[in-house]
């Protein structure tokens, strides 16, 4: 099994970045693990702390329409350019944290979708170069209002309500580029969403680099690939759970406003 790298925080609400062990203690660092912390004598038992988000971003970069599939089922053609769009770090909510469904929207819709997590400062880089920006993988849920989305001539306020980003539970340095992504509604055993990673049309390699051309990227940063075919509509008291083969699975509820 891949390490799975955490943030947590314990009963007396001090957060740490650690590395969860099989036993599910934490072995905790000094520093968020990309900024070269190292473990240290502390390690917290199962029942001292609660999972958070792994990391705290100062933003969030989705890109959309990365999935030929997906970009046919929203009836437009696949982008000759990477699709961007911001999340706002307050979207960010933990594996297990609920996802509030908005007064001002009639269609929440679930996208499941790989998180790349940067390591270090990324500005004008190559394709090659960002490859070694990157730190490593999670899994994220780019939820959208869909109805919202449709209204609005931008995305900020369909893709940017508080709760709609779940992002984790942990993170691992490696994937297999072949690696199944799929999302579960309610505890189904017939997956909504399912597809390799390896189709997306823009790669992660490919994307840091385009977006490091126009902004600085941070170490902490998340960049959303983008989901594949298969999105749909979430209703108050639904589970949805994204899987991605060699990290895990995210699971989150819908509750009302």
């Amino acid at each position: 099994m891949a390490q799975r790298y955490v943030r947590v925080k314990t009963t007396q609400g001090h957060i740490h970045y650690g590395l969860l062990q099989l036993s599910r203690s934490v072995q905790v660092f000094d520093a968020p693990p990309w900024l070269k912390g190292q473990p240290t004598d502390l390690e917290l038992s199962p029942d001292s702390y609660q999972i958070l988000a792994p990391c705290s971003p100062s933003k969030i970069v989705a890109v959309g329409k990365n999935y030929v599939d997906h970009a046919a089922e929203m009836g437009t053609p696949v982008p000759e350019e990477p699709l961007l769009f911001f999340k706002p770090p307050s979207a960010v909510i933990a594996a297990g944290a609920a996802i509030r469904y908005p007064q001002q929207s009639e269609r929440v819709d679930y996208e499941g979708e790989l998180a790349l997590v940067i390591g270090e400062h990324c500005t004008n880089c190559t394709p090659e170069q960002a490859h070694g920006k990157i730190w490593g993988y999670t899994i994220a849920n780019d939820v959208t209002a869909r109805d919202l989305q449709k209204r609005d001539n931008q995305w900020a306020r369909a893709k940017g309500f508080d709760t709609f980003c779940p992002l984790g539970p942990w993170i691992v340095r490696e994937l297999s580029p072949a690696a199944q992504l799929q999302t579960f509604v309610n505890g189904s055993d017939r997956p909504t969403q399912s597809s390799q990673i390896d189709r997306m049309v823009f790669s992660p390699d490919f994307l840091v680099s385009y977006i490091s051309q126009i902004m600085t990227l941070n170490p902490g940063d998340v960049i959303l690939t983008g989901t594949p075919q298969g999105v749909g509509p979430l209703q108050i008291g639904d589970r949805v759970r994204i899987e991605i083969e060699g990290i895990g699975s995210l699971e989150n509820t819908v509750i009302s406003h």
